[in-house]
């Protein structure tokens, strides 16, 4: 069985910052792409930032420059750095971590959201 589990979510004001972690345990051989989505009320969810294995990251166009994606192996991992928030940002805040086992399929595997909140 794999957990993942988020934290870091909260109220920030507009122009401010939170640093979003999302910590896989479990039974894990290897962990490939580590991404956050986010989903706002009424709106679908929407991919935020990627890391792959090898360290790329790939980001949504509205939170390049602002938002830094990271990932720490040896912890199964990822960060969501964000800065300058703008209220557009306010979303539950999901991560999504493929984790593959020895002689199983890599499957992905969801965590339970943190609710980011900012104020204007």
């Amino acid at each position: 069985q794999v957990r993942v589990v988020e934290s870091g979510g909260g109220l920030v004001q507009a122009g401010g910052s939170l640093r979003l972690s999302c910590a896989a345990s479990g039974i894990i051989f290897s962990i490939n792409a580590m991404n956050w989505y986010r989903q706002a009320p009424g709106k679908q969810r929407e991919l935020v930032a990627v890391v792959t294995s090898g360290g790329r990251t790939n980001y949504a166009d509205s939170v390049k420059g602002r938002f830094t994606i990271s990932r720490d192996n040896a912890k199964n991992t990822v960060y969501l750095q964000m800065n300058s928030l703008k209220p557009e940002d306010a979303a539950v805040y999901y991560c999504s971590i493929d984790v593959c086992g020895r002689f199983t399929p890599c499957l992905a595997y969801w965590g339970q959201g943190t609710q980011v909140t900012v104020s204007s």
